[in-house]
């Protein structure tokens, strides 16, 4: 090829002349080359021939050529354009010639062979790599001969993997997966038992995916099937659904059904969990319509006789197992949680829906085996299995068994007696003899259930049997099970047998038991019922109840009792009485609302002044004033005023307006209004102008509290600042204190020449 040499080119070439084996000299022509030949790199090629003719040990000048013509050459066909892959490929092996342990020339070289048509020329540049290289360098080369025998497949994939594997058997699920895109299925689960064997990858994952290639393929591990299979079946445990329809099919395709069926059948039994259920019933379903499919082809030939035959069995058995869905699903469903009382009702509950009778009886036999007597749900059972028998009979025998069977401190066994008396009353015999005997075994079991003592007791009062319903009462008393509501009913249907002094002997009996604050309650109760019987015949004795109520109450329930009393004294006693009351109720220590304490001031006054008259209230009023708080001394204050005010005494409620002001935190306390509103009634301008003085001295002051406050804050966030800050500086001080000097050789002694 001739050359043609510019005058730019002249300078260039002197200088390679000069100093023909300097590589920088040839990279600067080859730069002045490409830069000046961007459509034809003709001229370029033959500089950096004449370059490696010079220096041909220059692996960047190698590299560079090499990558030029791989950029031009790479994007022509090979089969159109051989020539010039067949000149890159040349200029790779003269490359290689002098640059044999260089790994990028090398992976480069590897490239260009995979592109090429001929796969064994270029699995031989790989294997020649492969021995070219170090160790160290040889994953850099599996990695592209690996993804060229994948694209290649076929015997050259397999042979590929055959050797990487052993190098590196952890690759094992990807020559799976290989297998798997080309439909090789055998080899595809040979290689998945190899990792599974082998422990290289996730178990779980392995068998899924060699559960997917055995459905494809089932005889793909040939005689070994069922053992590599079942072994995975107890290894998956409750994920096995796929490798069980893999088994059958196995089975299936290799014309066993009967034992294809026996396998879905023992899968249906051993499912630990809804969705390997669904998985295996579907296959199951699907395999069984495709048997019957499959026989139905063969009527065509013979309509009679075994044909019919297989069809009519094939159906019958497609039918009993869709019959049996529910049913399975629920065996699944109990397996998987057998504590669960729902999971064995609705058990119960398909046997009932299809009139199985003998299944119900089983389902629920074993529910109460599995499920924990202690459990909370556990009585549902019990009394479900109860409802479901066919004979008053056979439930009391139910009900017997639960009764011993539940624990006696829970309410589960008193529930289901309770359940079992109520039946005996209105749903089966109609036996008030059953229910009580029913009644009396239960409460020997639970002697302390509630339901239980309310249920006799009901009974016996509505059989009107007098001696034993006050038996039932008087044992709950002794057992101390009775509630406030029990006392009252008690008491009440003593009443109503004339025995009016046991029914208040009663409602004393029940105070002592239950304490307060319910026995307030039943004080309340026992008050109305005995004013209600005696009215005021019996004076001294109902104002001994009084004081024997309101002596052991404490403060704060103590109010509605203190309120009766004076009531009855205001209506059978004395107003002195009444009054006194009234003052013992406010006077009262421990109330811990201010409140309530300001309302029972407030009902003192206006008992006083009702019974007594408004001038009797300025005692109250005082009295009121100085024990309470400063805010609801404000409140009595003004009522005070307010009752001057109705008696006519301007100046003492002015005086008393001002004094509440005194106790006025700001100007929107209370105060205020009812001050401007008497103002406005009784003063003039000089007494308003007055109340205005005393509000604004109000302001001021809570302006000036306020701002006391904030500076006292201010002072002492300062004192906490000031404090820190010199805390830091004692510790820096003493750290400075602690450290040693440096030594200084130039330093004079001076003190050694005195």
């Amino acid at each position: 090829m001739e050359i043609t040499l510019t005058d730019e080119d002249l300078r260039f070439e002197e200088e390679v002349q000069r100093a023909p084996y300097s590589v920088s000299a040839w990279q600067r022509y080859l730069a002045h080359k490409r830069k000046h030949s961007v459509s034809d790199v003709r001229p370029v090629y033959i500089v950096y021939e004449r370059a490696l003719q010079r220096v041909p040990g220059s692996y960047k000048l190698w590299k560079q050529y090499l990558d030029l013509r791989v950029g031009r050459v790479h994007r022509l066909n090979p089969a159109v354009h051989a020539d010039e892959h067949t000149k890159l490929t040349l200029c790779f092996e003269r490359a290689l010639l002098h640059q044999r342990r260089m790994p990028r020339l090398w992976l480069d070289y590897c490239g260009h062979a995979a592109r090429q048509a001929d796969v064994s020329a270029a699995r031989r540049v790989f294997d020649r790599a492969l021995r070219a290289l170090p160790v160290t360098q040889h994953p850099r080369v599996w990695e592209r001969y690996e993804a060229f025998a994948v694209r290649v497949g076929g015997v050259t994939c397999r042979r590929v993997y055959a050797r990487l594997l052993r190098v590196w058997p952890e690759r094992g699920a990807a020559y799976a997966a290989a297998c798997e895109a080309r439909g090789e299925w055998a080899e595809a689960a040979r290689a998945l038992v190899d990792e599974i064997d082998g422990g290289r990858s996730d178990e779980r994952d392995a068998w899924r995916r060699l559960a997917h290639v055995l459905r494809r393929q089932p005889d793909a591990l040939g005689a070994r099937t069922e053992r590599v299979v079942r072994d995975g079946i107890r290894r998956q445990g409750e994920s096995a659904g796929a490798l069980w329809t893999a088994l059958a099919m196995y089975h299936g395709a290799g014309g066993r059904a009967e034992r294809a069926r026996d396998v879905f059948e023992e899968a249906l039994r051993a499912a630990h969990g809804m969705r390997d259920f669904a998985q295996v019933f579907d296959a199951y379903a699907a395999w069984s319509e495709a048997q019957v499919a499959a026989a139905m082809g063969h009527l065509v030939d013979a309509p009679h006789g075994p044909a019919q035959l297989a069809v009519d069995l094939g159906m019958h058995r497609l039918e009993r197992l869709l019959d049996r869905r529910a049913e399975l699903a629920s065996s699944v469903e109990v397996r998987q949680a057998p504590g669960s009382a729902d999971a064995w009702l609705r058990r119960a509950a398909v046997f009932a829906a299809r009139g199985d009778a003998e299944g119900v009886r089983a389902a629920y036999e074993q529910a109460v085996a599995s499920v924990p007597a202690a459990d909370a749900d556990a009585k549902r059972v019990w009394l479900a299995y109860a409802e479901s028998c066919a004979t008053p009979a056979a439930a009391r025998l139910v009900l017997e068994r639960a009764g011993h069977a539940l624990p006696a401190t829970a309410d589960a066994a008193g529930d289901v007696f309770a359940w079992w008396a109520e039946h005996e009353l209105d749903a089966w015999d109609r036996s008030d003899e059953l229910a009580r005997r029913v009644l009396a075994q239960a409460l020997q079991r639970v002697p302390r259930d509630r339901r239980l003592w309310a249920l006799l007791v009901d009974l016996e009062e509505s059989l009107d049997n007098v001696p034993a319903t006050r038996a039932a009462y008087e044992r709950m008393l002794e057992l101390r099970v009775a509630s406030a509501q029990t006392v009252v009913d008690y008491a009440g249907f003593l009443e109503d047998h004339g025995a009016f002094e046991d029914a208040f002997r009663v409602y004393e009996r029940g105070i002592a038991l239950l304490g307060h604050p319910v026995a307030v309650e039943l004080w309340g109760v026992y008050l109305r019922r005995f004013l209600a019987r005696y009215g005021g015949a019996q004076v001294e004795r109902t104002r001994g109840l009084f004081e024997q109520a309101v002596a052991g109450c404490p403060p704060a329930y103590a109010r509605p009792l203190y309120v009766a009393y004076a009531q009855f004294e205001e209506t059978h006693g004395s107003t002195k009485r009444a009054l006194s009351a009234c003052a013992r109720l406010a006077r009262l220590a421990g109330v811990p609302l201010a409140s309530e304490r300001l309302e029972s001031w407030r009902f003192y006054a206006a008992k006083t002044a009702e019974l007594v008259g408004l001038p009797a209230t300025r005692a109250v009023y005082q009295e009121a004033v100085e024990r309470l708080p400063d805010a609801q001394a404000l409140l009595m204050a003004v009522d005070f005023a307010q009752a001057e005010r109705r008696m006519g005494e301007i100046d003492r409620a002015r005086a008393l307006f001002v004094y509440a002001a005194g106790l006025a935190s700001d100007d929107a306390a209370e105060v205020w209004p009812a001050w401007h509103a008497f103002e406005v009634r009784h003063g003039s301008e000089d007494s308003f102008r007055e109340m205005l003085r005393e509000k604004r001295v109000v302001r001021a002051r809570y302006a000036a509290d306020a701002g006391v406050l904030a500076k006292a804050e201010l002072r002492a966030k300062q004192r906490a600042a000031e404090k820190s800050v010199a805390a830091a500086a004692r510790a820096e001080e003493a750290q400075a204190e602690n450290a040693v000097a440096p030594a200084n050789p130039d330093e004079v002694a001076i003190d050694d020449d005195f």
